[in-house]
C-alpha cells in the first residue's frame, strides 16, 4: 500500500507539491518510487530555471526505467535538492521527505488543477 500524505497535492503524473506561501516544494509520490524500483539518479533543472504547469522539468533514472518528471505548478526554480546527486536513493526510502526542487510559483491558481489526497487514492487505486 502507498504512502499518500493529506495536505499534499497530487499530479496525475505522480508528483506531490507541498505549498509554503508562494513556494511549491516538489517531489515524487511513494507510488511512483516503488513503481520504478531503485532509484539511481535525479535530473534536476538549474536554480532560476524557468518551469511550466504540465512541462518536463527533469527525469528520474532506476534500475528499472526512465521517468520523466513534470512540474505540477509554472515558476522560478528557486532551490534543487543537491543531496539527491549523491543520495538518489533517498528518494526510495521516503520519497516525501527527498523533495528535487522548490519552485516560486507565478500562478498560484494552478493548484487547483491538482488532486488532494482522497482524489489520488481513488486514482492510483
Amino acid at each position: 500500500m502507498s504512502k499518500i500524505i493529506e495536505g499534499l497535492k497530487y499530479s496525475e503524473s505522480h508528483e506531490w507539491v507541498k505549498v509554503e506561501g508562494n513556494v511549491a516544494v516538489i517531489g515524487v509520490s511513494d507510488f511512483a518510487q516503488a513503481e520504478m524500483g531503485d532509484i539511481t539518479y535525479v535530473d534536476m533543472p538549474d536554480v532560476d530555471d524557468e518551469v511550466s504547469a504540465g512541462e518536463e522539468f527533469g527525469a528520474l533514472e532506476s534500475v528499472k526505467a526512465s521517468s520523466d518528471l513534470y512540474s505540477p505548478v509554472s515558476g522560478t526554480v528557486i532551490a534543487t535538492n543537491e543531496e539527491l546527486e549523491d543520495s538518489p536513493e533517498a528518494i526510495n526510502e521516503d520519497a516525501y521527505a527527498a523533495w528535487i526542487i522548490k519552485v516560486e510559483m507565478s500562478d498560484p491558481s494552478e493548484l487547483d488543477a491538482l488532486m488532494d489526497a482522497a482524489a489520488y487514492e481513488a486514482f492510483i487505486a
